[in-house]
């Protein structure tokens, strides 16, 4: 499952909501499909994560994943 779109299908279906993407530099990219509110934009949520590869990509969105919990 190294194909891109494959680790983008696998990677949008663990994390429901959010939109991934990759630069033409190879920078991975995920995005909310949905808004944030005030409190959750106040709480540390990000309406996009970045990062150099697709595991720290999923690092990133498990932390966000994490504070959703907490605000939600």
């Amino acid at each position: 499952m190294g194909d891109f779109e494959d680790l983008k299908a696998a990677i949008e279906e663990e994390f429901p909501g959010w939109l991934v993407w990759r630069s033409d530099a190879g920078r991975w990219y995920a995005t909310r499909s949905g808004d944030l509110t005030d409190a959750q934009l106040q709480a540390g949520h990000a309406m996009t994560v970045a990062s150099d590869d697709s595991g720290g990509l999923c690092e990133l969105l498990l932390e966000q994943s994490r504070k959703a919990t907490e605000v939600d």
